[in-house]
């Protein structure tokens, strides 16, 4: 049996409700160890809460936390959403996790990544009235991603899931009902908080053993904290940041399909550079300079292979 464990801190003095996360996956720890230093402070006195609210997960998935693994059933972090049918453990999370999400304003989602490389935040999209993914609160995320203290900025993450979703649609007709052809598949955490009204950050805080990490966690919670006037200390500078906006993502066919070289995070790419080779011969090309992102050499059949990003001026 595996319980759900929230802490928080209110002041008496009214301010932004933030609610920080870690282990979403379970073996992404360092956002656990970050979110334990801050508590601990507060609780401590040695950090004051002067305003708001600031409620802490150290432990989302705990199933997939005990087990040290990416998943406990599924992805936490695809299709998130209430349920009343409950199948899987993540159902279970997901009916905890989304109405405490709603009580917030904003939230921090703190993970980290499989392939070496710095770390760096994701960020919704610009405002908009399109149905799949409205959001009105660009700027507020904006800001708040130029204070947590890293220098990359990656965007486009739905409409890029939208886009791989159409391609399995159109591949997988007799399967329908499976979960990963549902367009919603890429809504995790930050884009489920979009969806109630608040805004978030999701921030890859770097490779899961990389022992930096942790303490990239822990900056980015005090810069929030700052940022958003809890504690009474100095807002952190904003700084412009590379960036980067997701297009495509590129599914793995086959368990033999196997990548031309060890691709890296952000690993740049120029126009018809091989990128990898499928199980029956095909070459897999770049379609235009850029970078990959996420490469994963042992995802599963069936499941993100890597991503492709190109160039955006929007965080400068």
């Amino acid at each position: 049996m595996h319980t759900f464990r929230s802490t928080s801190f209110t002041s008496p003095n009214a301010g932004t409700k933030l609610i920080v996360l870690g282990a979403v996956h379970g073996s992404e720890k360092c956002g656990t160890v970050g979110i334990g230093r801050i508590a601990n402070e507060i609780e401590t006195g040695a950090l004051k809460l002067a305003r708001g609210q600031l409620t802490v997960v150290p432990i989302t998935n705990p199933k997939a936390y005990a087990q040290n693994t990416r998943n406990g059933d599924r992805n936490l972090n695809r299709r998130l959403r209430p349920t009343t049918e409950v199948k899987e453990f993540e159902d279970s999370v997901a009916n905890w996790l989304c109405p405490l999400l709603a009580q917030h304003n904003v939230l921090l989602d703190l993970h980290s990544f499989q392939a070496q490389g710095r770390a760096f935040v994701m960020v919704g999209p610009d405002n908009n009235a399109n149905a799949l993914e409205p959001f009105s609160y660009a700027a507020e995320e904006l800001a708040l991603a130029k204070s947590l203290g890293v220098t990359r900025a990656v965007d486009g993450w739905l409409s890029t899931y939208a886009t791989g979703v159409e391609r399995r649609r159109a591949t997988r007709p007799a399967e329908m009902d499976s979960t990963d052809l549902d367009p919603q598949y890429g809504m995790g955490t930050t884009e489920y908080m979009r969806s109630v009204g608040g805004w978030s950050l999701t921030l890859e805080c770097g490779q899961h053993d990389d022992p930096d990490a942790p303490e990239v966690a822990y900056q980015a919670i005090r810069r929030s904290l700052a940022h958003l006037n809890l504690i009474d200390e100095p807002a952190p500078q904003q700084q412009s940041m590379e960036g980067l906006r997701l297009y495509d993502v590129i599914d793995k066919l086959h368990v033999d399909d196997s990548f031309a070289k060890r691709w890296q995070s952000f690993d740049s790419l120029r126009q018809g550079e091989l990128i990898g080779t499928r199980a029956n011969g095909e070459s897999v090309y770049a379609q235009q300079d850029g970078w990959i992102v996420f490469p994963n050499a042992v995802a599963a059949a069936g499941n993100e292979w890597f991503y492709l990003a190109k160039a955006n001026a929007r965080f400068r």
